[in-house]
């Protein structure tokens, strides 16, 4: 399967292209950056000190010759992509957060043209996570106070985190609720006493901070708590490549890990 990788010259591109160059199904045909990236032009793998002879460009045409695309990037570039891919029917997994609602509708109707893997969290230990937080939200769904919290690197620009918000949505969605009617965001000044069904959310930012994200169900004399840590993004890079090989089997559709996952 030939895959082209977003954002070549970042720190997940780097670990998605050395992923894939040591993956046996997969081949890498691809490696875009932006326009005036320093890196342009310059082998993929130089990283590395291994040359792939896919040298890095931002000329998006050069997706026909992928069969799909893996991006972790920013919401305009992604969806700029995105719609590359629809043109030339190139498959793609998308790991970037921090959608708009027409970010989101925009990659609905892309999915209509091309299949499409759309997941917050590409890691399989935290879609394993997202499963014990439906249990524990069917279980844990009257007395119950909770609290998601998340820590990331101080260059991380969206928040709450986008695993943050689909832990607060499968709590929302198993009780029946939509997240943005429950939701508390932030806390500041004399703000009363908690109200009973809410989720709040927690947020740092700091330091080098990979990814870490707590979910509290308290209650009365206990406190529940279910937590994911990265230490490394490699989780992120392999979830991605399981991905892509999932749509190989797929023309055109919207899917998750849950999806990739039950295979």
């Amino acid at each position: 399967m030939r895959i082209a990788i977003s954002g070549a010259s970042g720190r997940m591109g780097r670990m998605l292209i050395e992923a894939v160059l040591e993956h046996p199904e997969l081949e890498l045909a691809v490696a875009l950056d932006h326009s005036g990236s320093e890196h342009l032009d310059t082998d993929a793998g130089a990283f590395l000190g291994k040359p792939t002879g896919v040298l890095i460009t931002d000329d998006l045409s050069a997706l026909q010759n992928s069969d799909c695309l893996i991006d972790f990037t920013r919401p305009e570039g992604t969806l700029k992509h995105l719609q590359a891919c629809c043109q030339y029917k190139t498959k793609a997994v998308i790991g970037t957060t921090g959608f708009n609602d027409d970010g989101i509708q925009a990659i609905e109707a892309a999915a209509k043209e091309t299949a499409v893997v759309f997941a917050p969290n590409m890691s399989i230990g935290v879609n394993a996570t997202l499963r014990l937080l439906e249990l524990a939200a069917q279980l844990l769904n009257t007395g119950y106070d909770v609290e998601v919290y998340e820590a990331h690197h101080k260059h991380k620009v969206d928040a709450p985190s986008g695993t943050a918000l689909k832990m607060g949505e499968v709590i929302a969605e198993t009780w029946g609720k939509n997240l943005d009617d429950i939701a508390d965001w932030a806390r500041h000044g004399h703000t009363g006493a908690r109200k009973e069904g809410q989720i709040g959310f927690s947020v740092v930012r700091g330091g080098d901070i990979i990814g870490d994200h707590t979910v509290m169900f308290c209650g009365t004399g206990e406190r529940i708590e279910i937590t994911h840590k990265s230490s490394s993004r490699a989780t992120y890079a392999q979830g991605s490549l399981k991905a892509a090989l999932f749509l190989q089997k797929h023309e055109a559709g919207l899917f998750n890990m849950q999806d990739v996952i039950n295979g």
